[in-house]
């Protein structure tokens, strides 16, 4: 199989690569219902030295910037309530925290979640956080732009391998809200 961008060398649909994602991964592929099927959800191999942004795209090819993107989590604050939330924006970008976030959540303070939280609270390995598999009351907000691309390359929920995605599908995730201008 041939990945639909990059060129990776074990190249897998995500069903028949739950033995290479994290539980909360490998359950949200194995009770996929997305509009999307879950055969188009790819897994490829890589090695976990390149998992962040940067490196990743100087050693598998610059060309994949523009087709990827980061998940991170953010915990909006009001009245001693927290709300943690996912955010999902191209790796060229950056979230829209103090703005876009926390407006869409309604908190008065929102910022990004510790890496403690974030770990703990998705089951996910730092680095490799991904959308699929979140816990279900959390809000996905999800950049337009990433919604908008063919294929997507996103962390996996390890640092060893990502997951390349039809950018529709994001929209069709549990609690998803695609926003114009999320990232900037």
């Amino acid at each position: 199989m041939r990945a639909p961008l990059g060129d990776f060398d074990v190249v897998r649909p995500a069903p028949e690569a739950l033995d290479l994602l994290v539980a909360p991964v490998a359950d949200a592929v194995r009770g996929w219902s997305g509009a999307v099927p879950a055969d188009e959800l790819i897994h490829v191999d890589t090695d976990p030295q390149w998992a962040d942004t940067a490196t990743f795209v100087e050693h598998y090819g610059p060309e994949l910037l523009a087709q990827s993107a980061n998940c991170v989590v953010v915990a909006g604050k009001r009245a001693g309530e927290t709300t943690l939330a996912a955010c999902v924006v191209l790796s060229a970008t950056r979230v829209d925290v103090n703005g876009v976030v926390r407006r869409q959540l309604g908190a008065r303070k929102a910022s990004f979640a510790s890496m403690d939280t974030a770990v703990g609270e998705t089951g996910m390995e730092y680095g490799g956080i991904t959308p699929i598999g979140l816990p279900g009351s959390w809000p996905i907000l999800v950049d337009a732009a990433v919604a908008d691309l063919p294929y997507v390359l996103i962390g996996s929920g390890s640092r060893r391998g990502k997951l390349i995605v039809p950018g529709k599908a994001f929209a069709g995730l549990p609690n998803a809200v695609v926003i114009e201008g999320l990232g900037a």
